[in-house]
């Protein structure tokens, strides 16, 4: 029998089978230099036997003539010279294997040289491991030119990876195609089938038209699903990105976990921003999470987002992100313009009168900040506000955004659970960091697999917070019972956060009001003033071991603020009370 590393065809040779001769010639057009094909195969009609093979030059015969060729714009390279190079082997009936019967080497056009045979057709496969290699480099987010230069380097250059950089981008078209050969809506059923065998657990909900379309998608997986039960008190919602391909809004519900990081509690692919949409994806997102409403949700200004929560979260506060309404001030508000006879005069301003200008646009700018942030109580707001508007030109915007004060103004939200956050700029985060993975030619499948990937992300940082956690010893500032103990429950970034606000206790002056343990508690300044700082009223209750204080940090924030700390050590409390420590922001979160 002949074997496949023997260099030159000749009569009489042997093979097992069709197969083993045409890897042989394969393998001597791959060292001689020119590319093959099969150019015929004859087969038994009874048993279905291949009696012979006809294997031939990649040049030989003509191409054929199209009709439609003489049209065309752009014409293909010629590659055909008839070239007669072949090899033919006929079936050895009293034998069984096949015998080379017919043989011609010689080649009427040029050959490869050896720096350029690796480019050939014939010599150019990729194989099981390597299509896996391909794969799993997609699903990473490589490009495909770096991912082939890595492979390139591994196998010591191009001259021994057995297939290019275009093969490549091909094999990932091609299972493409396959992953949506069923169409985009059956594509899309397939694709949540096998994750839930994977992941039993896993949610999702599709919506679809009167034509059976799918228009609106929600899943959850299990982790998703648990995250939300220990961390679903306060949850952003936004839709600022789209996959740019379909031109779907894509929206992400988030919330913070024990170590003030973004951790995810669905995701949703929507047909439109209608009310209707989102009344859907909000009775879905509430079913998978077995009907558990947040305690606070925060979104955009968007109405119908807004009519749809209202429907919906009837148990949640509803806040507006903070930072959507700055950038809405910065369009909307400007300072009063001039008398109407000088706007007819219509004289050009000096650059000194611009300049002046915007000074008095930037400090509304700076007011309407104040109002957001700076008032602790509804009349200072309401005055402040006055003021402010009597400054502003057109106040349309001004009006209606005042409607609803309740949903953006710090004095209005003061016993809001919000955990600190007021805007959505988790999901602003989120979205920037998954921008990093995508393309906007990306099909809809493609997409979720990438959103996977930037969700795995985010709980692989998770993971490695919890390591550093474990690995490293809190850094106290000094060594009491209560910073011990809350060193040993908070996690490093909480225990942090606690940590600050008993240093400023321990700066805190107070004074007993009227009545058995209510005082008034001020923290002193860098420079040793109290009359600079802003006063709380606190009411201790040495009995139930509490400090309710007016600045009502713990309610929003769940930790003790300094004032707190300040009168639970006038009454000899000397370790946090149970009911002060929270458990979403514990080392213990996730267990119980």
């Amino acid at each position: 029998m002949a074997k496949v590393d023997r260099k030159i065809p000749e009569v009489g040779m042997r093979f097992t089978n069709p197969d083993e001769g045409w890897l042989f010639w394969v393998a001597y057009g791959g060292r001689t230099g020119f590319d093959v094909r099969k150019r015929c195969t004859n087969v038994r009609k009874m048993d279905g036997k291949v009696t012979s093979c006809r294997y031939v030059c990649s040049n030989e015969g003509h191409r054929r003539k199209k009709e439609s060729e003489h049209a065309r714009k752009c014409f293909r390279a010629e590659t055909r010279t008839d070239c007669k190079a072949r090899m033919v082997i006929i079936l050895d009936q009293e034998i069984g294997n096949y015998e080379v019967t017919d043989v011609m080497l010689e080649h009427n056009h040029l050959l490869h040289i050896p720096e350029t045979f690796h480019l050939m057709r014939s010599q150019r496969k990729i194989s099981e491991l390597q299509a896996f290699e391909i794969e799993t480099a997609d699903d990473s987010g490589i490009r495909p030119k770096a991912a082939h230069e890595l492979a390139t380097r591994q196998v010591g250059g191009p001259l021994n990876l057995s297939y290019t950089c275009r093969d490549r981008k091909n094999y990932l078209q091609s299972r493409r195609q396959r992953e949506l050969a069923f169409g985009q809506a059956g594509s899309m059923l397939k694709y949540f089938h096998d994750k839930i065998i994977e992941n039993p657990s896993l949610q999702y909900a599709l919506e679809l038209d009167y034509e059976e379309h799918i228009t609106n998608i929600f899943s959850a997986d299990a982790k998703m699903i648990l995250d939300y039960a220990n961390f679903g008190d306060v949850v952003t919602f936004d839709t600022t990105f789209g996959t740019n391909k379909e031109y779907r809004p894509f929206g992400v519900f988030l919330g913070l976990n024990q170590f003030r990081e973004t951790t995810i509690f669905g995701a949703a692919l929507l047909f439109d921003e209608t009310e209707a949409s989102f009344t859907w994806l909000f009775e879905t997102f509430l079913a998978a999470h077995n009907g558990k409403q947040p305690t606070t949700i925060y979104t955009d200004q968007d109405a119908a987002m807004g009519k749809a929560i209202k429907i919906v979260f009837t148990e949640s506060y509803h806040g507006l992100c903070t930072f959507h309404i700055m950038q809405n001030a910065v369009k909307h508000l400007s300072p009063v313009k001039g008398t109407e006879e000088e706007e007819e005069e219509g004289e050009e301003k000096d650059e000194g009168e611009q300049e002046e200008e915007g000074e008095e646009e930037s400090h509304i700018l700076y007011d309407f900040s104040a109002c957001m942030f700076g008032h602790e109580d509804e009349a200072s707001f309401e005055e402040a506000f006055q003021i402010m508007r009597s400054k502003v030109h057109k106040q349309t915007w001004l009006d209606s955004i005042y409607k609803v004060k309740e949903k953006w103004a710090e004095c209005y939200m003061r016993d809001v659970f919000s955990l600190g956050v007021r805007s959505t700029q988790l999901s602003e985060s989120f979205n920037n960091a998954l921008k990093n993975h995508l393309k906007s030619d990306f099909d809809i499948i493609r997409f979720l697999k990438h959103f996977e990937r930037s969700v795995q992300e985010k709980r692989d940082k998770e993971l490695e917070s919890e390591f550093e956690a474990r690995k490293n010893l809190p850094r106290r500032l000094m060594c009491t019972p209560m910073l011990v103990q809350a060193s040993e429950v908070y996690t490093p970034v909480i225990f942090e956060a606690f940590q600050s606000e008993y240093e400023r206790s321990m700066a805190a002056c107070a004074r007993v009001l009227d009545g058995e343990h209510k005082y008034v508690v001020a923290v002193v300044n860098l420079l040793g003033e109290v009359s600079s700082e802003v006063e709380y009223t606190v009411i201790g209750d040495p009995l139930n071991q509490k400090a309710s204080c007016s600045c009502r940090m713990f309610e929003r924030a769940g930790i003790l603020c300094a004032h707190g700390l300040k009168v639970l050590d006038l009454m000899n409390i000397k370790k946090l009370p149970p009911h002060y420590i929270l458990k979403r922001w514990t080392r213990e979160a996730r267990n119980g």
